[in-house]
């Protein structure tokens, strides 16, 4: 390799060292290090040149430069020859000092070379540097800073020359003006310090171990003494906090006399930077080796220090820390070592001090006071073991302090004092409280909310820490456990800490278990000792009500029933067996649940179980008496949480139920009455709930108690007429009435059936309308409030359903049931009508519900208005979702209580209902119930309609459930019923489609019981409505039609004839229904109707005509009028010929009562026949289109298509919609095929007829109407598989535009070929003619279809194969581009679909073929790229013989298209170059052949287009075995897989090995190849060639070089390097990097030296 060639390549490198793309840059200086690691001293030699030669270069390409040679020298420092070390020592140290000015990037690039070079040859670098180090002379900045970094990185090689360095450098600090220099000098003093610190540390791995601190304190303490007296004062703040880490570090090799001397200088000059700077890391940093350096050596003269340290130190840990700004947080590190030095020498000072601090109030102060005591506590234990009681006394102060971050750092404190032992000492208890306390915390923010001040502390930390640190000091540390047990239970029963249950628990959990386990003594609690704990029945009665809310307080409901479990002995000793049991399954329940699943009702009932069966396990009245007391004590601690406080009220109830000690009874009860707050509704009912559970066991003395409650003076005051103003004592009195009246309702529900019913009427019913009616001067004034409204209809439904329980086992006459029922309904009257704002309307339905089945029975009139009121004031409530308006006394309600209050309403309507209907269950009582919903069935709101229909369902399946059918009577309104509610089936609101099919099946099954069938009966037609439900929940409308239609011929084969008429009546009502799709329900029905009971209908018919007649014309949906259309048709099918004559000529578009007719022409066979053969022969004769000149338009001409054949295809197309046109479509079905196949052919880019008697023609697609009706006729074939494929390829889309007609009509032959085949032979035939047709675009459609046919293996199977292949060949000599083209592609596709016939036709294809490539009139090159395609699928089949003669010829026309700029010619010629191999093998000229293209298949793997990709893969796969290597096939064959990725670089660089290897004789012509390509257009391809050729180079032996023209390639490969792509660049980078192979070594192969 010639040295001008290495010049020429490394000087290109270096040209593009700076390269404006980083990965060029990165790529030089790799392929840089590459051959400089191969020949260190000669490419260090040509980059020193480089730099020698261009002095003027910009600096960022010096330092480029500079920069590779430092990883040259750092990679192989040790195979750099001496005097190549000295001549870089002595570039790198000219280049950093050659400008006096300071060059950072330059000098600094050049100053790390020494450095890298230090590493190895200290002394020779030390031997430069020091000649421009020379007394009395200011050194360059950066020889100064060289000797500081090497300081740094060879300690053991520096700090022998340090003494010296020291000793030379003293005299230049005062020369130095300059802040730069100085800066320079102080960092280098820095850094010496450290090194011999370092060095003095690690005496033992030192080359000189003699060396001894005092040997450098001579130096250092002139050096400290001008940066301490002089530079100090800087105002540059860099260099003031340089200087400042330089003292810090020299302190420690100053002489300890001079130190103590300096100290009152040093640490006053230190605290007062912070002042001047704000980065106080270093400061701090400085500082605290200034006092680890006094401590060490006791220095007697810190403590005059003190005060003033101790200030500012206290300032800065004060300091805000931002964890997310590193610096802050070291800063705070180090000032904490800096309080942790000065306790070594002063303890008692330092704590006096920061305990003082925390008396002060400011948070910062504070919470830095607390950071230091903490530090302290855990850093200086020994220390610290004296102070403990004092710390303790001192940390209550900011223990009452608000802020929450300081209330952080206490909690931090504290469980520092917890591991070292200060809790078990007097006091501790206050900071196991503060802990709980914070345990309790509420929330800050609400959900969605976020702090502004990101250091903010919010409660949810702060209680987060609290519950962590509480684990933590259970769990960890022992010797608390007998500190928090049994203490924690004192903060269990205080409302204060009720948010602290949950990690109370857990911790009680863990130590009782703990304490159980081990037989602890002290697991058992002795009440009576432990003064402050609460009593255990207390205890009980508190986690029972946590438990009843087991999501509340962060899910407190599981810990407190396992904490009630462990606590069981000390409860009472006899409830331990009973909770191990009864509580786990609890547990479980809680596990499986979430706060929304639970079923709250169950799980209190649950609870309240478990506390009667503790009480009977209990056994002991004394014990129970108490708990009843201390209940009702305890319950002012719920005031704030009503329904925990509701909860307690039954648990008092259930304990007085086995509470035998009337006297305790009778005063309990009073106490609940006297103490409860009346004005709340929670209250309220909590109340009556518990004083009912009460009279269970207490009726008497319950009933008693309430009555002189009722006479006491709560109730007592003047009657006068002002009364009636309701002053607010008014109110209150009538809250506490309205209690009174719960409590008797409750007192009804739960008092022993045996006892109530003779207190009913005398005690209860009296009470609660004494409470209720108010007399004033004598006059009975009924109150208005609603609360005792809602309180008297609860009551009276609970006395209602005790009554009706009662009357089970005796009878009863509940004489004021009508009186009630007349009150309640006038509550309804009442309520606003367009609003649900209270429950009354509910309450009062459950209670009329409840009062129905009592005797005496409600007359007729009474029984209406009920009705009536009740239905219509539900069913026209406003929908769930819409917010009433707000008025003053009325409170919105939240979404979800207004969706409960709903639910609740229906859900009583229905009750009630059902119970009215209870009375009379037999079709006349059904009707009386369902003439009151009738109306709202087809009401235009959809709430009022679903309604409406469910609350039907409701009632027609309980009179079912409840039919006896006696007699013979007959269910007359069953066609009444159907005709009002089969319409529905088809509602636009999914529910009331479902509910409406409930309906149906309903009435079906009671018909089948009038009819006699048992109960048990099941009728499989009626059963099979029940699945259709989920067919509905499809809104599709074909879904509902069929639904629909099956449904109505159950209901068909069900109805008995008399009712037939009353349906079909209805039905026709139902066709102007509110509901568009109830009106498509009710024609559908009526379809199915007729055709199956029609006959017996003979009379009416002419009436229905009339109606359906008026019906069709004001119908608007096109659904309903299609349906109608066709009842019209089934009624009148004998008249159709009437209808034929008028539709040829009507104006098109057809409007739908033409398509309508046309539709139900196809539903006669015979006629259907008729009329197409008829219109085919018309279309066969009548010109399509015809050719228009356009006025505006120069010369072009535009198709306009003829109206008769138009008009004929549209009336086919929708006469083929009707499907029993299926016969004559499937018996003329080739026929009708190919004539729409020509018409689409010539319907393609034709415009519509605009004469006068087709105004509105233009807006019709021609081609898309031959198109829709060729589809139609596919479908009434039944050939789906057809239509469906055609569907998913949107071929019809396809065949109607005329840029992709040719593709949709390939996807028609192609999808017919496989899924018609047996339907061909007639089609061809039919076609055969139409190719000699004049109009081009027919001989175009045709042509297509045939040429995809060939592709199928079908037409040698139908004896189609001569016929095609002769029209093909006929084709290809057609004057139509189009045509030519396509007959081309056909030829082709007989090797895919007929191979074994491709040799008889051998010579005629590849004449076809070859005149295809040489296609002069082509283009878009269509025809030359299916020639060569055809040709390449043709070849695969052919036999040799066929094609020996002609490989060559083919080879030579295929290769001016390999670098086609066409990507699919490009594609298809290395295809067909692939295919042609298998006829060349073993024929040394055609294997030359694939060598002369085998450099361009190559590169052309990573071609930009995937699919040349995959060609050249499968090319050089099969043209392996021609190439003549072994490895070269196996490599082809192994890597070049179409679904396997390929890695480029490994590839060509192994591919480069063989072919050295196998071909050295053609390595001349393979390079001269490849740089041919580096002109390529592609980059992808030039960037392959610069590889190629790298590979190459570095895979070729000495021998081989001479094959090589090296001088091309350099220029080459230069050219490439200033690429405009920088992935071009890269590798041309990349390939030099391989010249390292050649470098020593001439074109001759003499090596030479390139050393200087």
């Amino acid at each position: 390799m010639d040295d001008t060639d290495v010049e020429q390549l490394t000087l290109a490198l270096l040209d593009a060292a700076n390269d404006k793309d980083s990965e060029v840059q990165e790529q030089v200086r790799k392929s840089m290090l590459t051959l400089g690691k191969q020949q260190p001293d000669r490419v260090l030699a040509m980059c020193q040149d480089y730099l020698l030669k261009h002095p003027k270069l910009v600096v960022s390409h010096r330092v480029v430069i500079l920069q590779t040679i430092e990883l040259i020298v750092s990679s192989i420092i040790a195979e750099i020859s001496a005097p190549r070390i000295k001549s870089i020592i002595s570039l790198a140290s000219d280049e950093m000092t050659r400008s006096k000015e300071v060059v950072p990037d330059w000098q600094q690039a050049a100053s790390n070379i020494l450095v890298a070079v230090g590493n190895k040859h200290i002394n020779d670098i030390m031997e430069e540097i020091l000649s421009k180090f020379q007394p009395g002379i200011l050194p360059h900045f950066f020889v100064v800073q060289t000797l500081a970094s090497l300081s740094d990185s060879n300690v053991y090689g520096m700090v022998p020359f340090l003494n010296a360095i020291l000793g030379t450098m003293l005299p230049m600090l005062g020369m130095a003006k300059q802040d730069n220099m100085k800066w320079v000098f102080s960092s280098a003093l820095c850094h010496f310090s450290d090194s011999i610190l370092e060095y003095l540390a690690n005496l033992d791995k030192a080359p000189d171990p003699t060396v001894r601190k005092d040997t450098f304190a001579s130096e250092i303490y002139p050096a400290f003494d001008v940066l301490f007296n002089s530079w100090l004062q800087s105002r540059e703040p860099k260099l003031r906090m340089t200087v400042a880490e330089a003292v810090g570090s020299m302190c420690h090799l100053m002489a300890r006399d001079k130190l103590e001397e300096q100290i009152p200088r040093i640490i006053p000059a230190i605290l007062s930077m912070y002042k001047k700077n704000n980065e106080h890391y270093v400061i701090s940093k400085s500082l605290c080796q200034v006092l680890d350096a006094s401590v060490n050596m006791g220095s007697r003269v810190l403590e005059t220090q003190m005060e003033g340290l101790l200030f500012v130190l206290h300032q800065q840990v004060s300091a805000p820390v931002d964890y997310s700004d590193p610096p802050t947080v070291k800063n705070h590190n180090e000032v904490l070592r800096c309080f942790s030095s000065l306790a070594n020498l002063f303890p008692d000072r330092l704590v006096m001090y920061v305990l003082q601090k925390l008396e002060n109030s400011n948070e910062r102060s504070r919470m830095g006071s607390l950071a230091v005591l903490r530090h302290l506590i855990n850093s200086s234990t020994s220390t610290m073991e004296a102070k403990k009681l004092l710390i303790l006394a001192s940390i209550r102060q900011p223990m009452a302090d608000h802020s929450n971050k300081v209330k952080k750092r206490v909690i931090q404190v504290i469980s520092a004092m917890a591991h070292h032992g200060y809790l078990e000492l007097e006091g501790g208890e206050l900071l196991v409280r503060f802990i709980v306390q914070n345990c309790a915390l509420h929330d800050t923010y609400q959900r969605g909310q976020r702090p502004t001040d990101p250091e903010e502390v919010t409660n949810e930390a702060l209680r987060t820490m609290c519950d962590n640190t509480l684990h933590l000091l259970t769990t960890t540390v022992g010797r608390l456990a007998d500190v928090l047990w049994p203490k924690l239970l004192y903060y269990l029963t205080p409302s204060q800490y009720s948010n602290a249950t949950t990690p109370l628990c857990k911790s009680l959990i863990v130590l009782g278990n703990k304490k159980k386990h081990n037989q602890d003594p002290s697991f058992r609690i002795d009440f009576t000792q432990e003064v402050n704990l609460p009593s255990p029945q207390t205890l009980m009665i508190r986690l029972l009500v946590n438990a009843a809310f087991p999501f509340s307080n962060r899910g407190h409901g599981a810990p407190s029933l396992s904490l009630l479990q462990i606590l069981s002995v000390n409860i009472h000793p006899n409830t331990e067996s009973l909770w191990d049991k009864e509580i786990p399954p609890l547990l479980s329940v809680l596990e499986e649940s979430t706060d929304e699943s639970l079923n709250k009702r169950q799980w209190d009932e649950n609870l309240l179980k478990l506390l009667s069966k503790t009480l009977t396990t209990i056994d002991d009245d004394k014990w129970v008496c108490q708990l009843a007391t201390e209940a009702t004590t305890y319950l002012s601690t719920y005031n704030n949480a009503l329904e925990e406080k509701s909860f307690l009220y039954r648990c008092i109830g259930v304990t007085l139920q086995q509470c035998f000690n009337k006297e305790v009874v009778k005063k309990q009860l009073q106490e609940i009455l006297r103490a409860a707050q009346h004005h709340d509704a929670v209250e309220r009912e909590g109340v009556a709930m518990g004083i009912g559970l009460c009279a269970n066991s207490h009726l008497e003395g319950t009933l008693a108690k309430l009555d002189e409650f009722g006479k006491s003076d709560a109730f007592k005051k003047s009657p006068s007429i002002f009364n009636l103003l309701k002053e607010r004592n008014d109110v209150e009195v009538e809250k506490v009435k309205s209690t009174l009246i719960l409590c008797y309702g409750q007192v009804a529900l739960n008092a022993p059936p045996e006892k109530i019913l003779s207190r009913i009427d005398q005690d209860i019913l009296r009470s609660i309308s004494k409470h209720f009616n108010t007399k004033v001067l004598g006059i009975k004034v009924e109150t208005k409030d609603l609360t005792m409204k809602l309180s008297l209809i609860q009551s009276v439904g609970f006395i209602a359903k005790a009554v009706s329980e009662c009357v089970k086992k005796q009878g009863y006459i509940f004489s004021r049931k009508q009186e009630l029922i007349a009150v309640m309904l006038d509550f309804i009257k009442a309520e606003p009508a367009d609003s649900l704002r209270t429950p009354v309307r509910h309450l009062v339905m459950t209670t009329c519900a409840n009062l129905m089945p009592l005797d005496p029975a409600l007359g007729e009139n009474e029984s209406f208005d009920l009705l009536k009121v009740c239905v219509n004031g539900v069913f026209s409530l406003p929908p769930e979702t819409h917010t009433p308006e707000k008025t003053k006394e009325d409170e919105i309600l939240d979404p979800k209580q207004r969706k409960t209050l709903y639910k609740d309403t229906l859900a009583a309507l229905q009750e009630l209902l059902k119970s009215i209907l209870d009375r009379d269950t037999s079709p006349d009582g059904l009707q009386s119930v369902f003439k009151h919903i009738e109306s709202w069935l087809s009401s235009g709101l959809d709430h009022e309609r679903e309604r409406a229909v469910t609350a039907t369902a409701h009632i027609l399946a309980h009179y079912l459930d409840n039919l006896n059918v006696k007699n013979m009577v007959s269910f007359h309104n069953l066609g009444a019923l159907l005709g009002r509610l089969s319409p529905r089936c088809s509602d636009p609101h999914p529910a009331v489609r479902t509910a409406a099919v409930d309906c149906i099946y309903t009435l079906l099954c009671i018909q089948l019981r009038y009819e006699g069938f048992s109960l048990d009966y099941k009728d499989e037609s009626v059963e099979n409505l029940l699945p259709l439900k989920e067919r509905l929940e499809n809104p599709d409308h074909s879904v509902l039609y069929k639904t629909c239609s099956d449904l109505t011929k159950v209901m068909t084969k069900r109805l008995p004839q008399p009712q037939l008429t009353t349906l079909v009546f209805m039905l026709f009502e139902g066709l102007v229904d509110s509901q568009t799709n109830c009106c498509r329900a009710s024609s559908v029905i009526l379809n199915t109707l007729l055709k199956n009971r029609g006959g017996g209908l003979q009379d009416l018919v002419p009436e229905m005509l009339e109606v359906l007649h008026v019906r069709l014309q004001s119908i608007t949906d096109e659904q309903v009028r299609v349906a109608v259309g066709q009842t019209v048709l089934i009624l009148a099918s004998q008249h159709l010929q009437t209808v034929i004559n008028t539709l040829v000529n009507q104006p098109l578009p057809y409007d739908s009562w033409t398509s309508e007719m046309w539709m139900a022409l196809g539903a006669d066979p015979v006629v259907a026949s008729q009329i197409i053969e008829m219109v085919m022969e018309k279309l066969l004769i009548t010109a399509p289109y015809v050719d228009k000149k356009e006025f505006m338009m120069r010369g072009g001409a535009t198709k306009v298509a003829t109206s008769q054949p138009l008009a004929m295809t549209c009336g086919l197309k929708e006469l083929l919609l009707n499907g029993q046109s299926q016969e004559p479509a499937v018996s003329l079905f080739p026929q009708l095929f190919s004539c729409f196949t020509v018409r689409l052919g010539a319907s393609v880019g034709v415009v519509a007829p605009k004469d006068n008697n087709t105004k509105h023609a233009s807006s019709i697609h021609v081609a898309g109407v031959a198109v829709d009706a060729l589809r139609i006729l596919l479908a009434r074939a039944q050939l789906d598989e057809v239509t469906k494929r055609l569907e998913e390829e949107n071929a019809w889309d396809a065949m109607k535009e005329q840029s992709t007609h040719i593709m949709g009509v390939t996807m028609l032959a192609r999808v017919m070929a496989k899924h018609a085949g047996p339907k061909l032979p007639a089609i061809v035939e039919c076609l055969c003619p139409s190719l000699n047709n004049i109009y081009e675009c027919q001989r175009i459609t045709v042509t297509a279809f045939f040429s995809e046919l060939l592709n199928h293996h079908v037409v040698t199977e139908l004896m189609l194969i001569d016929v095609l292949m002769n029209n093909m060949m006929e084709r290809v000599s057609d004057p139509s581009c189009t045509v030519r083209m396509l007959a081309v592609r056909g030829l082709g596709n007989i090797a895919v679909g007929s191979p074994e016939k491709v040799n008889k036709y051998a010579k005629e294809l590849l004449a076809a073929m070859s005149s295809g490539m040489e296609e002069k009139d082509d283009p878009g090159k269509l025809i030359i790229h299916e020639a060569m395609s055809g040709l390449s699928k043709v070849l695969l089949h052919l036999d040799k013989k066929n094609v020996h003669s002609l490989v060559v010829y083919i080879f030579m026309k295929i290769k001016p298209f390999l670098e086609s700029e066409n990507d699919d010619i490009r594609c298809v010629s290395i295809l067909l170059m692939g295919n042609l191999s298998k006829f060349g093998s073993g024929e040394p000229v055609f294997k030359d052949q694939i060598h002369n293209v085998l450099v361009s298949l190559l590169l052309h793997l990573v071609d930009p287009n995937p699919q040349v990709v995959k060609a050249c893969k499968y090319a050089m796969r099969v043209c392996a075995p021609v190439v003549g290597s072994e490895q070269i096939t196996t490599m082809f064959q192994n890597h070049l897989h179409d679904d396997k990725s390929l890695h480029y670089g490994e590839f060509i660089n192994d591919l480069t090995k063989y072919l050295i290897q196998d071909f050295p004789g053609m390595l001349n012509f393979y390079h001269i190849s490849v740089i041919q390509f580096f002109k390529s257009s592609w980059p992808e391809v030039r960037a392959a060639a610069a590889m190629f050729i790298g590979f190459l180079l570095s895979n070729l032996q000495q021998e081989h070089l001479s094959h090589l023209n090296m001088s091309t390639i350099t220029k080459g490969l230069v050219l490439l390097l200033q690429d405009p792509d920088p992935v071009v660049r890269v590798k041309a980078a990349e390939a030099m990097g391989h010249f390292h192979c050649h470098m020593n070594t001439h074109a001759d192969g003499r090596r030479v030296s390139f050393d200087q």
